[in-house]
């Protein structure tokens, strides 16, 4: 439950969004103890049955939103007929007339006059807000549609792979909803000390290209006049790969410094192996780059080793090296595991419609507290009567 030592108590945001990103900004304000209010069209936004649905186990009814929920914990929610000028009013008025720790807005419905910073700061002098697009000029964009105008996918999945693969996370909305709850923060801060609000626009493409040009991705091709190539589930610049175990497991393994592949070389035992393939190479697999551009030819020596040992044997004798690793898991893996339970990020969660389960906190703790919220309220219960 939200406390008054939250860094962010006292600051009330009007949410009017759907989707990844804008309810995630919401979502991580809400952790940090702001106010949220979710405000949607009458029956929800587009999103309000997505995917994953709840089955009738468990006792939980057919049909909630597990996706839904999740991003709206710990936000009232309040419907309205954003068509109307009486749902418009009242969208405008809880965002200016909502006391000095207020006259925040944020959404993806980017475009609409009614709620457009210059309309609401005539209202309100200090309001800030802050609207994600999809494309960097305005246009439509979702995660999908701007990965693939980055390149992403044509290097990811098997390096035999003709076609492209896409990632099933959605980084850039995530990346893009903790980019706007930064944001929000900062123009806070920045009104505490100014006085002035600020007019602040994100789009899902700027947080793309921004991430992708920080990591040289796009850097690369500028330089060196070459594309970044695919390398399957191999670490690109340095030693990882993933390994199959004699009882059909998988390990993935990464060896990021020389202590790393040090152990690595010992543990599988190939130490004579690996002195003689240096001197027949002339390299020093001391370096990330030996490592990287001989990776297939260290991944044979070191297969072996992997395919007569069963998959908790890997795990008890490389627990005792440096080498870093995991074992390949599904989420049911995990939650099966009893990690969950166990771990100070989770508590159990009451949500109507879905049922109890282990959810998780703000991840950053402060002071040792991680930052729990109570359930999504069911939608439209705090619209005012």
């Amino acid at each position: 439950m939200m406390t008054s030592q939250r860094p962010l108590t006292g600051i009330r945001v009007v949410e009017v969004s759907s989707f990844v990103a804008s309810p995630l900004c919401g979502l991580t304000l809400a952790q940090l103890g702001a106010e949220v209010v979710r405000i949607d069209p009458v029956g929800g936004a587009a999103d309000i049955s997505r995917w994953p649905l709840t089955d009738g186990h468990n006792g939980a009814p057919v049909g909630t939103s597990i996706y839904w929920t999740g991003l709206n914990k710990g936000k009232r929610s309040v419907t309205a007929d954003l068509k109307s000028t009486e749902g418009q009013t009242l969208v405008q008025r809880m965002v200016v007339d909502s006391g000095p720790g207020g006259g925040v807005l944020v959404t993806n419905s980017a475009g609409r006059d009614w709620m457009s910073h210059r309309t609401l700061s005539a209202l309100r002098s200090d309001v800030i807000t802050l609207e994600l697009v999809g494309g960097s000029d305005g246009s439509p964009g979702v995660d999908y549609t701007v990965n693939a105008g980055l390149g992403f996918p044509m290097i990811t999945g098997p390096t035999q792979n003709a076609g492209v693969v896409n990632h099933v996370l959605p980084a850039w909305d995530v990346a893009c909803g903790l980019y706007a709850a930064l944001a929000i923060t900062a123009a806070v801060r920045r009104r505490d000390l100014t006085g002035r609000g600020a007019e602040i626009r994100l789009p899902l493409e700027d947080v793309a290209l921004s991430i992708t040009s920080c990591l040289g991705y796009l850097t690369e091709p500028q330089v060196n006049s070459r594309d970044r190539l695919g390398t399957g589930n191999d670490v690109y610049g340095t030693y990882g790969t993933d390994f199959a175990t004699a009882d059909g497991g998988r390990i993935m393994v990464v060896a990021l410094t020389p202590r790393h592949f040090r152990d690595l070389v010992e543990v599988t035992g190939c130490k004579d192996a690996v002195a003689a393939l240096e001197a027949a190479l002339g390299v020093d697999f001391s370096t990330e780059s030996a490592r990287f551009i001989h990776r297939e030819t260290l991944t044979a020596l070191f297969a072996r080793w992997f395919s007569e040992h069963t998959t908790v044997e890997v795990e008890q004798v490389l627990a005792t090296t440096t080498v870093l690793h995991q074992r390949y898991r599904t989420f049911e893996d995990v939650v099966t595991s009893g990690d969950l339970r166990d771990h100070p990020l989770f508590e159990v969660l009451e949500q109507p419609g879905v049922g109890r389960f282990l959810a998780a906190a703000m991840p950053a703790a402060f002071d040792g507290e991680h930052y729990f919220t109570g359930p999504a309220e069911e939608l439209g219960s705090s619209t005012p009567q």
